[in-house]
């Protein structure tokens, strides 16, 4: 007869391994660990006397938990993020902070689910926005780093990338001119003048003559057929639109579904097994995902399957996994900083992409364009954010050394301005701490999952 016990580490003993196991890196346990700690968490194994077989055990992101950053010394940034939830309405918020490439801080506030009482942890997921578009940038400069995509690549026509049907009838022929880094840095040649097909789902079934919902590859052959509003790389307007193709681009090129490519080949490499493409309704949500809340007043919108219902935006107004590539991202706060901490151009940790690949990202190639990903760069950093119905989102790389993300559940009538209140309240808050802990939380996490672990015996 086989059984296990689990034993049960206090905190003190955590800290007595942290000692002994100093600098251990994530990258070279997070795959085991997580595995591990999915193994302890998943159906019973308790089980004893019998034929069961545990299930194949899933690799899981390291839940880090707020009880790490209790501590009077944050007390302004706890003081000042209540004080701003308040004002706005916020049900929910998870921050997390880096200094010097390890991270110091990781905390939640408020409700991930107000009407169960759950409250916010770090590791609880939020939908992203716009920040899936630094994905998505990320993903593309990989393939060019791997020698299997070029920036100046032709997207459509007899030479592009995407030359074969639905994308091969296009009305203007400025479209061929249409190169990667266009989609990248928005100047493909689209704007919103007629607004934005990605949340047009009723115009673009009705000017088609088909049914709802409508896909991806619908929307972008729908705005094949009317004209561009400038010439490709001659300026530059924000486009949803573009990097949804890009997300198509990535498919074509390696063959593989856009999500898939993503977390292979930059997610799990970097130990992140949990940000995935998210769902639309709220029987979609993912374990550990949040609510999401808007203000009160806000308006029904037609669901955009086309079931005649009237929806929330956040609960079925928008179409979340179409978005994918430009808006689809579902993620928490400390995953985030994980991705933003490889990507910043700092020696520790190391990044994954080139010096020379980041450089690229964040130098407009004039200025009229936009950054490569990033929503704005300066000589005080780089910052990128993110907006939907239910959903702000902020990432923040200083040139101090500090970087940190901060995600909402919850919507306001500001929409995307909101996202300067909450760098302004986040920067003033860091400014005025001074006595941040000399322990890196990614490593804490791993400490304690490993401990855990090591502790589950067999007889």
């Amino acid at each position: 007869m086989g059984y296990f016990c689990r034993k049960i580490i206090d905190l003190s003993t955590i800290l007595a391994e942290m000692t002994t196991k100093h600098k251990i890196l994530l990258t070279a346990f997070g795959l085991t660990v997580g595995m591990a700690v999915k193994y302890q968490i998943g159906p019973s194994i308790e089980t004893m006397g019998t034929d069961f077989t545990p299930p194949t055990p899933i690799a899981s992101s390291l839940k880090i938990s707020g009880f790490f950053s209790e501590s009077k010394n944050f007390d302004i940034i706890d003081n000042r993020l209540n004080r701003f939830m308040n004002q706005w309405k916020i049900a929910g918020a998870s921050v997390a902070i880096a200094r010097e490439g390890q991270m110091v801080f990781a905390k939640g506030y408020g409700y991930a689910d107000k009407e169960n009482g759950l409250h916010t942890e770090p590791y609880h997921m939020f939908r992203v926005a716009s920040i899936s578009k630094l994905i998505t940038a990320v993903g593309i400069m990989k393939l060019v780093e791997d020698g299997k995509l070029s920036l100046n690549q032709k997207v459509f026509g007899p030479d592009g990338i995407l030359k074969k049907y639905p994308y091969n009838n296009y009305l203007d022929s400025r479209v061929e001119n249409i190169e990667v880094v266009n989609l990248l840095n928005h100047s493909g040649g689209w704007t919103n003048r007629w607004g934005d097909p990605m949340f047009m789902p009723q115009v673009i079934a009705q000017a088609r003559g088909q049914e709802l919902p409508v896909s991806g590859s619908d929307i972008i052959s729908f705005m094949l057929g009317k004209r561009l509003h400038f010439s490709p790389g001659t300026a530059s307007s924000y486009s949803n639109l573009g990097y949804a193709i890009l997300g198509k681009v990535i498919e074509e090129v390696t063959g593989q579904g856009y999500e898939n490519y993503i977390k292979s080949n930059i997610l799990y490499p970097l130990g992140i097994f949990d940000m995935q493409l998210g769902g639309s309704f709220a029987d979609e949500r993912f374990q550990y995902e949040v609510k999401y809340y808007e203000p009160d007043n806000n308006y029904l919108v037609d669901d955009f399957t086309g079931s005649g219902q009237k929806v929330k935006i956040s609960y079925g107004g928008n179409d979340i996994y179409t978005l994918g590539a430009a808006g689809g991202w579902i993620a928490s706060a400390t995953d985030l900083l994980k991705l933003m901490l490889a990507i910043d151009g700092n020696p520790s940790p190391s990044d994954i992409l080139s010096t020379k690949s980041i450089e690229t990202m964040t130098n407009p190639a004039g200025d009229r364009f936009h950054p490569i990903g990033w929503r704005g760069v300066s000589q005080n950093g780089w910052y990128r954010t993110g907006t939907l119905a239910g959903s702000s989102t902020l990432m923040v790389k200083r040139n101090d050394g500090i970087a940190y993300v901060i995600l909402l559940n919850t919507s306001s009538w500001k929409g995307p301005a909101l996202a300067t209140e909450m760098r302004s309240i986040m920067d003033q808050s860091i400014s005025k701490t001074t006595n941040w802990p000399q322990r890196d939380l990614f490593e804490l996490a791993t400490i304690k999952n490993q401990t855990s672990t090591r502790n589950i015996v067999v007889f």
